[in-house]
C-alpha cells in the first residue's frame, strides 16, 4: 500500500467518524435530510459549494480548458452568474415556502402547486437524470486511485461507492454539511497550491505569459472546438442548474435564517469565481507546458490531473487527490440524500428514514453499474444530466410567475422535454442545428402553456 492508499484510507475514517456522530438525534425526515432547517451561512455555502464543485472541476474541467482552451473558462463562469442571478431571485422565495409549509424536497413544491402525481412523476425523472452525474463522481474518484496507487478503476469504483452509501446512510445531511465545511475550505487551498507550484516551483524556467500565445485558437472563441452551437448546447442546462438539480435547490431549505441564506449566496459566490479561475488557469498552464514539451502529450483529457499528480511532490500530489476524493464523495452523498428523500416522501409517500436509508443502497448499486461503463467524459456526462433535468424548469418557473397549469400540464411537461432530451442526447443529433438542450427547453416550455391554456378551457 502506497501513499495514497494510507491517505485516502485516513479519510475514509475521518469521514466515517463524522458520520456516526451526525447520527445522533436524527429521527425525523426534516433531521435526516435536511439538518433540521439550522445550518448557518457559512456551513450552508461551505456545503452549496462542495455539492456543486466537485470531481467536475480538478478533473473534468481541467481537462477540458487542456483539451480546447479558454472557452471552458466562459462556460463555467456562465454557470456562476447564472447561478447568483438565480439565487439572488427565487432563493429568498423558495425558503419562505419552505419554512412557511414544511417542504423537504423539491417534490413537496411541485405537489402542492400541481397534484401528488407531478411529484412522483418528477421523482421518477430525476432518479434516473442524474445517473451520469453521480456516476461522474465514482469515474473522477476512481480515475485518481487508478493513477496514482495499484488500486484498478473497478475497484476504486466500489470503494467510493461504499463511502458514498456509508456516509450518507449514517448521518444524513447532518453528516454532509460536518464533513462539507471542512472539505470545502480544504478544496480551495489544495487548488491554489496546485496552481502555485506549477507555476512557480514545477517549471520555474518557463515563463508561462511568454509561452501562452503557442495556444493559437484555443486563446479565443469561437473556435473550431468551442463553436457557437456547442458553446450553447453546454451552457444553457449549467446557466439554470440551481433551479433544475435538486441537490442544490434542496439546499435553499436548511439555512436557519434569512441573514444565513443570504451570507450563504455571497459566500458561494466568491468561492466559486476564485475555484473556476484556479481551476482553468491550471488547464491552460498544462497545456502551454506540453505545447513546449515540458508536460506529457494527454489524449485523454480526463486524465490530465491524474497525470499531474504523478509528476508533482508526493505531498501536494496527495493533498490534490484528497480533495479531489472529498469534492467527488460529497457531491454524491448530497445527491444520493436528496433522491432517497424524494423517492420516500413524493414517490411511496413514506415518513419512514429506513425506507430512505433502504433506497439510498439501491441508488449506488445501480450508479457504480453505469460509472464502471464510463460512457463518455465526465464533462459531457455532467451536462447530460442537466439536459434532462431542464424539463422542469417551466414547473418551476410557473410556482412563481405562471397562475396557470395543473396536474395534467405538469404531467406532460416533465413527459416531452424528458423524452426529447433523451432521445436526441442518445442519437447525438442537433434538428435544425439546433442543440439537444435548446430543443428540451421549447419543447418543455411550449407543452407547458399550450396544456396549461387547454386546462384552464376546459
Amino acid at each position: 500500500m502506497n501513499e495514497f492508499l494510507y491517505a485516502f484510507a485516513i479519510y475514509a475514517m475521518i469521514g466515517t467518524v463524522i458520520a456516526v456522530l451526525a447520527m445522533r438525534g436524527v429521527r425525523t425526515q426534516e433531521e435526516y435530510y435536511i439538518a433540521g432547517r439550522r445550518v448557518s451561512g457559512v456551513v450552508s455555502a461551505l456545503t452549496y459549494a462542495a455539492t456543486t464543485y466537485s470531481a467536475f472541476m480538478m478533473v473534468g474541467l481541467v481537462g477540458l480548458t487542456y483539451a480546447s482552451g479558454v472557452g471552458a473558462l466562459g462556460f463555467e463562469l456562465f454557470y456562476l452568474v447564472g447561478t447568483l442571478f438565480l439565487l439572488s431571485y427565487y432563493a429568498p422565495k423558495v425558503w419562505d415556502l419552505a419554512r412557511e409549509r414544511g417542504y423537504i424536497t423539491p417534490g413537496d413544491l411541485m405537489a402542492e402547486r400541481y397534484g401528488r402525481e407531478v411529484a412522483i412523476f418528477m421523482s421518477v425523472i430525476v432518479s434516473i437524470a442524474l445517473v451520469p452525474y453521480i456516476s461522474v463522481q465514482l469515474i473522477g474518484v476512481s480515475l485518481i486511485l487508478e493513477k496514482t496507487s495499484a488500486m484498478g478503476f473497478e475497484a476504486g469504483i466500489a470503494v467510493s461507492a461504499i463511502l458514498i452509501a456509508l456516509w450518507a446512510f449514517l448521518g444524513g445531511l447532518r453528516g454532509v454539511a460536518w464533513t462539507d465545511a471542512v472539505q470545502g475550505a480544504f478544496m480551495l487551498l489544495t487548488a491554489i497550491a496546485a496552481v502555485l507550484w506549477v507555476y512557480t516551483f514545477g517549471f520555474s524556467d518557463v515563463n508561462f505569459f511568454t509561452e501562452l500565445p503557442k495556444l493559437g485558437d484555443l486563446l479565443v472563441v469561437p473556435n473550431k472546438i468551442w463553436t457557437p452551437a456547442r458553446f450553447v448546447a453546454l451552457v444553457v442546462p449549467w446557466f439554470f442548474f440551481a433551479l433544475t438539480n435538486p441537490q442544490v435547490f434542496q439546499r435553499l431549505y436548511i439555512p436557519k435564517d434569512r441573514a444565513s441564506l443570504r451570507r450563504m449566496v455571497i459566500l458561494f459566490g466568491f468561492f466559486g469565481l476564485i475555484y473556476t479561475i484556479l481551476v482553468t488557469f491550471l488547464g491552460l498552464e498544462l497545456r502551454v507546458l506540453t505545447e513546449i514539451g515540458k508536460f506529457p502529450a494527454v489524449s485523454d483529457r480526463d486524465a490530465v490531473t491524474p497525470t499531474l499528480l504523478n509528476l508533482i511532490p508526493t505531498w501536494l500530489a496527495i493533498a490534490v487527490s484528497i480533495s479531489i476524493f472529498a469534492a467527488a464523495i460529497t457531491t454524491a452523498n448530497s445527491i444520493v440524500l436528496t433522491l432517497s428523500s424524494m423517492l420516500t416522501r413524493d414517490l411511496f409517500g413514506s415518513e419512514r428514514i429506513e425506507i430512505g436509508r433502504a433506497l439510498l443502497l439501491i441508488l449506488t448499486v445501480a450508479i457504480s453499474i453505469f460509472a464502471l461503463h464510463r460512457p463518455n467524459y465526465i464533462v459531457e456526462l455532467a451536462v447530460l444530466s442537466s439536459t434532462m433535468l431542464l424539463c422542469q424548469l417551466p414547473l418551476i418557473l410557473g410556482v412563481f410567475h405562471f397562475k396557470g397549469g395543473g396536474r395534467t400540464a405538469g404531467v406532460t411537461t416533465l413527459a416531452a422535454g424528458f423524452t426529447t432530451a433523451i432521445l436526441l442526447s442518445y442519437t447525438a443529433t442537433s434538428p435544425l442545428g439546433i442543440p439537444a438542450s435548446i430543443w428540451t427547453l421549447l419543447v418543455s416550455f411550449a407543452t407547458f402553456f399550450i396544456i396549461s391554456r387547454l386546462e384552464t378551457r376546459g
